[in-house]
């Protein structure tokens, strides 16, 4: 099972994010942190286990109200050997090539504020390696297009995010994991909302998930350094 910590950046800081609410989203108190600057809980997200890959959501550039490039960058420049999924909200064809462009990590592409298929079939075209879908979910709704549900047009990567279970502590959603991995059995299925502990760990690798995106259970201490590895070597 191939764990991805999380980070939401919102107004220059990490902020916890709960269900997908995003206008009451706060800083993040962690203890793995002495703040909610982004180096400082990468920092300690990274000496807390050694991952391959860090998910950054840079809420601002998905509301259109700022990015967090710089932070991004500083990073990428600290922790060269992270592999950053990025989901920046990106919507055309210039933005995205433009972070494809620096070789700084892989491009996600949220089904929320896609308008149709368009861009999602252009950089598979030209980036199949780097482009990872995050097909997301309020409840049984899909938010974006419905041409985005056909398997044929998915990348190797798929995000199944549970915007409702998102820091909610009530479980992924197995279902729905199971449904994209029965749909898409080709496709590496990440599931991403509500991961609580270690058993959640183990359901969702029973359920086919290839991966797990993990916030709030990383900073409360349910999944720490010997359930990582426990994960690690059951993949």
């Amino acid at each position: 099972m191939h764990v991805i910590p999380v980070i939401d950046l919102q107004g220059g800081v990490v902020v916890h994010a709960r269900r997908g609410e995003r206008a009451s989203y706060r800083p993040i108190e962690t203890p793995l942190a002495r703040d909610a600057a982004p180096l400082s809980v990468v920092g300690g997200l990274m000496a807390l286990h050694p991952f391959r890959a860090l998910y950054i959501a840079d809420l601002d550039a998905i509301a259109g109200m700022g990015e967090h490039r710089a932070a991004i960058g500083a990073i990428g420049a600290r922790f060269p050997a992270l592999r950053l999924w990025l989901d920046a909200g990106f919507r055309d064809r210039a933005t995205a090539q433009a972070w494809l462009a620096q070789e700084r990590g892989d491009l996600v592409l949220a089904s929320e504020v896609q308008e149709d298929a368009r861009l999602l079939d252009l950089l598979r075209a030209q980036a199949p390696e780097r482009v990872i879908l995050s097909l997301d979910f309020r409840g049984e709704h899909l938010l974006g297009p419905a041409t985005l549900r056909e398997p044929a047009r998915w990348p190797h990567r798929v995000i199944a995010m549970t915007l409702a279970r998102v820091g909610s502590g009530e479980g992924p959603d197995l279902a729905r994991v199971g449904e994209l991995t029965a749909a898409a059995p080709d496709c590496s299925v990440h599931a991403a909302g509500g991961v609580r502990d270690a058993a959640d760990l183990e359901g969702l690798r029973q359920a086919g998930a290839a991966g797990v995106l993990v916030a709030t259970a990383l900073h409360d201490g349910r999944i720490g350094p010997a359930e990582l590895a426990a994960a690690e070597r059951e993949r």
